[in-house]
């Protein structure tokens, strides 16, 4: 029956099916190409806080799960170094740093902390995962002390330093305590731990203040680059933080001066987590900008992504995974650099047990 009513179609009918079917086509093809054309990366996450600023958070175990579910192969953790008051005249528990006018102090536990649970994983696990020091305060000169406390008691864990927090907007300035500066003498003193036993440094230093619309801080992080070349910096965010952009939106200056940091400093690297996904290196219909893509691929071995998970895991998978866009706009090798490569590559070769013994037979 259906095919005695095809058979009765008029010529002029048919040719009118066949130029809809012919125009219609390319929209029925791309659909399935586009769908396909979405890349699954394999991701290191380069910025893992494993607690909050109330020192709390999800066990490891749960970060592991989080880790398959997201194709996360690796991870740095860490924890905060601030801790937030709950202060006699506020009547409410605070829920984040911001909550209240109460201030801030450092936390030199979150270390001990996170060590501890690091060293109930199983081994393989605890391959996965890659511990970073901070609970010290980055203005006083004893925290190199800190350090290498925390290397002799925990020699097989520590493969960084950091997240350093320093000028950050809203947050230092809540700091029971001087504003820390990236080239201060007290963390010329971190580097020079960090440089003795080739810890990669995670370090926050915003570019700028809220109101300047100038790259007001840049020669902070400027000096430490070039008073230690023999450290590998990781620069938080690329100077960047939701408080900048709260007040000025976007940092027109920001892709210029890391231009002209990069080609001066060998030892600089950048993280791109948190507010640099947008509004930098995607605009507004998620398209990769120009000007980012091609400086990523002029240094595809100096960038990196993170969730900047914090003390909560379940959602870093979608964090690294909004990264696509711009992935998908570098070359193969490129993307898996950023995804997953070079963070990994920026670790340290050997146990800092070995390198604690010979510290301490040098100064014997």
């Amino acid at each position: 029956m259906q095919q005695q009513r095809q058979g009765r179609l008029s010529p002029r009918f048919r040719l009118l099916i066949c130029l809809s079917l012919t125009l219609l086509a390319p929209w029925v093809i791309a659909a399935p190409q586009t769908q396909a054309s979405a890349s699954n990366y394999d991701y290191s996450d380069a910025h893992v806080h494993v607690v909050d600023f109330f020192q709390e958070g999800d066990p490891l175990p749960e970060l592991i799960r989080a880790m398959d579910k997201g194709n996360i192969d690796h991870a740095m953790i860490s924890g905060i170094p601030l801790m937030k008051k709950w202060h006699e005249n506020e009547p409410k528990r605070p829920r984040y740093y911001a909550g209240d006018d109460a201030g801030m102090y450092w936390y030199s536990a979150t270390d001990s902390y996170v060590a501890e649970a690091y060293r109930k994983l199983p081994k393989d696990q605890q391959a996965r995962l890659h511990p970073f020091l901070c609970g010290f305060n980055p203005t006083d000169k004893n925290a190199d002390k800190h350090l290498r406390q925390m290397l002799e008691t925990y020699p097989d864990v520590w493969q960084g330093i950091g997240e350093v927090l320093t000028r950050h907007d809203d947050l230092t300035a809540l700091t029971q305590d001087d504003t820390p500066r990236a080239n201060n003498e007290a963390m010329y003193r971190v580097y020079r731990v960090a440089a003795e036993f080739g810890l990669p440094v995670l370090l926050h230093s915003n570019i700028t203040s809220k109101r300047e619309r100038n790259p007001l801080y840049i020669s902070e992080i400027n000096d430490a680059l070039a008073a230690h070349s023999d450290v590998n910096f990781i620069w938080a965010h690329a100077g960047t933080s939701t408080t900048l952009h709260r007040y000025q939106d976007k940092l027109d200056f920001l892709l210029a001066e890391l231009k002209k940091l990069l080609a001066n400093h060998k030892n600089l690297y950048v993280d791109l987590s948190w507010t640099v996904l947008e509004p930098y290196l995607l605009n507004k219909d998620d398209k990769a900008v120009a000007g980012w893509v091609a400086l990523v691929e002029q240094y595809p071995t100096r960038f990196m992504i993170g969730s900047d998970a914090l003390g909560s895991y379940d959602k870093m998978g979608k964090a690294l995974k909004e990264y696509t866009p711009f992935l998908d706009a570098l070359s193969k090798e490129t993307a898996r650099k950023i995804a997953r490569d070079n963070f990994l590559a920026l670790l340290p070769p050997k146990p800092i047990s070995d390198k604690l013994v010979k510290s301490q037979q040098d100064k014997d």
